[in-house]
């Protein structure tokens, strides 16, 4: 059966004292992802329980399919310290070569 599940990018963030290589890893080694982008370590700046609050962040970019998305967000969850991490969803275009890569990678049913 051919995979045809939409792409997308899943944006969230981890603190900069924890390892975000591990977590990446274990959401491509779950075949949950594709590819994980970690970002350098930046400043983010957001309104908490109603106080304007800060932390140093990693952005994380992961490269996944729509199919794969509910399995992703329990593992992120589940990961996660954060008692609501950021989840933004994206869904993309890509090349023909790249999409079939991008969903052969990831497990058809997302986990």
């Amino acid at each position: 059966m051919e995979n045809d599940s939409p792409l997308c990018l899943v944006l969230t963030t981890w603190p900069a004292e924890r390892d975000a290589d591990t977590f990446a890893r274990g959401l491509v080694d779950a075949r949950l992802a594709a590819c994980v982008h970690v970002l350098p370590a930046g400043s983010s700046t957001y309104r908490w329980q109603g106080a304007v609050d800060g932390a140093r962040e990693h952005q994380v970019i992961v490269k996944t399919t729509r199919a794969a998305l509910a399995a992703l967000e329990a593992q992120v969850r589940a990961a996660h310290p954060y008692e609501v991490p950021e989840w933004l969803v994206l869904e993309v275009t890509a090349g023909e070569a790249y999409g079939d890569w991008l969903r052969d990678s990831v497990a058809a049913e997302g986990g």
